[in-house]
């Protein structure tokens, strides 16, 4: 019975044109480019937007962390899992973001989930965008709190949930970039409204870390932003860090909680000591090459113009985040793979990823690619799109 009921809702993925596929890469090489299937494709879904997943430097940092620490780290933090390594990244990380204390997770996930369910109690109330990110979503079921969600950035209809609050403490969750439009959040806003109604402010700067302000520090440098004004700030590091794991900043005492309560954090292996030793390399070259993200907002502001030229309409957005609305999965399954084709790896993203009717093709820059090749792929989507039609 169990099989059959499993086999039914692969069927049903696959006549709603949603069934998931897994590319097996062979090759992660330099200069955006991929090696899938013995083809070489130029990657334009990759969130490594400053090129550091392959640096040399970086590579050399984790072997010689392996060298030193081993391949795994043992145990869990609060066991023996706690390395040098660890500390002196957490370390890096507080004087980077300007705040107290930072603390290591395994990943951007388990740091969402872990603050949370760690702060949260059954009284308190959590609102949170209706784009989040899945894993922002799902800190807040897994939490006895209640959970609202407001309409993507709509601060009116968020005032009026507040509002509506009479017992409990109030969470605001929010992503700063949002990984599926490319657009920010308005966070002076979203400031004002929390401190009103006295509430904590939480923000996933995933795809802001990096990228944004003059010196990679994101959301916070972008709007000059202090501790006061974001307590709970969380920093992933598989993106334009290009190595793995999370930080989360703010006060002394958010820190000792989260190493106290935070289950994520407690009860799961510590990572690699060698990743730490990489990502400390990392934000080294994130500090210091500001050539990568000058480089990257070139890139995007070429991106932009070309598909103006072009008639190709994309959602807003100034970030390596371009999306391109199709609506229809089918339609969206076919365009990537016409692309593909053409030597272009670009995933069709579509629900629940994304809402329904909302499938799009999600473009993503890095300050590697070259504007010979965005204007092949623009070239080639104009074509495509409209063979589509």
């Amino acid at each position: 019975m169990l099989e059959y009921i499993l086999q039914e809702r692969l069927k049903n993925q696959q006549g709603k044109n949603l069934y998931r596929k897994r590319r097996v890469l062979l090759h992660a090489a330099e200069n955006s480019e991929t090696i899938y299937n013995n083809k070489t494709y130029i990657n334009f879904c990759s969130n490594d937007y400053l090129g550091l997943a392959n640096h040399p430097a970086v590579i050399k940092a984790f072997k010689k962390g392996a060298e030193h620490y081993g391949v795994g780290s043992g145990a869990s933090q609060l066991i023996t899992g706690y390395s040098y390594a660890h500390q002196a990244l957490e370390e890096a990380f507080a004087e980077f973001l300007q705040r107290d204390r930072a603390l290591l997770f395994s990943n951007g996930y388990m740091a969402n989930i872990g603050v949370l369910q760690a702060l949260a109690r059954k009284d308190d109330v959590i609102y949170q965008d209706k784009l989040n990110h899945a894993s922002l979503i799902d800190a807040g079921l897994i939490t006895k709190a209640t959970l609202k969600r407001y309409q993507h950035n709509d601060m009116q209809q968020l005032q009026h949930l507040l509002a509506q609050q009479t017992k409990g403490h109030r969470f605001i969750i929010t992503d700063s970039l949002f990984s599926m439009n490319g657009d920010l959040a308005p966070m002076a806003e979203l400031i004002t409204t929390a401190r009103n109604h006295n509430a904590w402010l939480m923000v996933d700067d995933a795809h802001g870390i990096g990228v944004l302000g003059k010196n990679g520090r994101g959301i916070i440098e972008h709007l000059q932003l202090t501790q006061t004004d974001i307590p709970i700030l969380v920093c992933p590091l598989g993106k334009a860090f290009g190595c793995f794991g999370a930080v989360v900043a703010g006060s002394n005492a958010l820190i000792e909680n989260l190493i106290q309560f935070a289950r994520t954090y407690t009860y799961t292996t510590a990572i690699p000591p060698a990743l730490a030793v990489a990502a400390k390399t990392s934000l080294e070259i994130v500090k210091n090459e500001v050539w990568r993200r000058e480089r990257l907002q070139d890139l995007i502001l070429y991106f932009k113009q070309g598909a103006l030229q072009r008639g190709l309409k994309f959602i807003p957005s100034d970030s390596p985040i371009q999306s391109f609305i199709v609506g229809n999965a089918a339609q969206t399954v076919c365009l990537s793979e016409q692309l593909s084709a053409q030597g272009f790896l670009i995933s069709a993203i579509r629900p629940p990823t994304v809402p329904f009717n909302t499938a799009r093709l999600r473009i993503t820059l890095s300050c590697q690619h070259q504007e010979a090749q965005i204007e092949q792929l623009l070239d080639c989507l104009m074509k495509s799109y409209a063979a589509l039609l």
